[in-house]
C-alpha cells in the first residue's frame, strides 16, 4: 500500500521540471527562429484619415501658429508618394533613424513629420543634434492623427502614394538594412494601385 503511494506521488515531484523545462525549449526556439516580422496594418490600402496639424515649428507667436496648418492630409494627394514618419526628440530610436531618413531625403524622397506630445523648442534641439530630413512637420500633442492612421509607437513610417493612400508602414527604427525595402516600397507607391 504505501509503494503505491509512493508511485503516484512520483510523477507530480517532476511535473514542475518537466513544465519549466518546456517553457524555456519553448523560449529558445522563438530566439533562434523569431516569428515574422512585418505586420500588416489594418490602414494598408486605406486613405490617410484627414487631419491639419499645426506647425511644430515657427518663429511667430504660439497662439498663431496653433491656429496656422503646418501639415495636413490635404497635401498628400498631391500625386507624389511621400514618407510619413512618425516621431518625437524624447525618443531615442528616433535619433538611430535620423541618418538614414537625411539618406532617403538625399535619394530625393519626400519626407513628412508627425512630432508626437512634443515641445516646440524640444523639436528644434533635436533636429538641430540630428538633422532636418522633413519637407513639414505638424505637431501632435495628443497622438490623435498617430492613433487614427494605426501607429501605436515612435517612430513609425508610412509610405503614402500620391492619392493620399498608405501603402506600406515600417513600425520602429529605420535603419541602414531597411533602406532598399522603404525605396522599394516609394517606388511602388508611384505606381496606381491595382483595379
Amino acid at each position: 500500500m504505501k509503494a503505491g503511494r509512493h508511485s503516484g506521488r512520483g510523477w507530480a515531484v517532476w511535473l514542475p521540471l518537466a513544465l519549466f523545462a518546456g517553457f524555456i525549449a519553448l523560449a529558445l526556439s522563438g530566439l533562434f527562429a523569431p516569428a515574422e516580422r512585418d505586420v500588416q496594418s489594418a490602414m494598408i490600402g486605406r486613405p490617410l484619415p484627414e487631419f491639419a496639424l499645426p506647425p511644430a515649428l515657427g518663429d511667430k507667436a504660439d497662439e498663431e501658429l496653433d491656429s496656422a496648418v503646418g501639415l495636413s492630409s490635404a497635401a498628400f494627394g498631391a500625386g507624389q508618394p511621400r514618407l510619413l514618419n512618425i516621431f518625437a526628440s524624447w525618443c531615442v530610436p528616433c535619433a538611430v533613424e535620423a541618418p538614414q531618413l537625411s539618406t532617403l531625403a538625399q535619394e530625393g524622397i519626400a519626407i513628412d513629420g508627425i512630432a508626437i506630445r512634443d515641445r516646440r523648442e524640444d523639436i528644434a534641439a533635436f533636429l538641430d543634434a540630428h538633422g532636418n530630413p522633413y519637407r513639414t512637420i505638424g505637431k501632435d500633442d495628443v497622438s490623435k492623427v498617430q492613433l487614427a492612421i494605426g501607429s501605436s509607437g515612435v517612430p513609425e513610417t508610412f509610405v503614402v502614394d500620391g492619392a493620399g493612400i498608405i501603402r506600406y508602414q515600417h513600425i520602429g527604427p529605420i535603419m541602414d538594412r531597411d533602406i532598399p525595402r522603404i525605396i522599394s516600397e516609394w517606388r511602388k507607391a508611384k505606381r496606381p494601385l491595382p483595379a
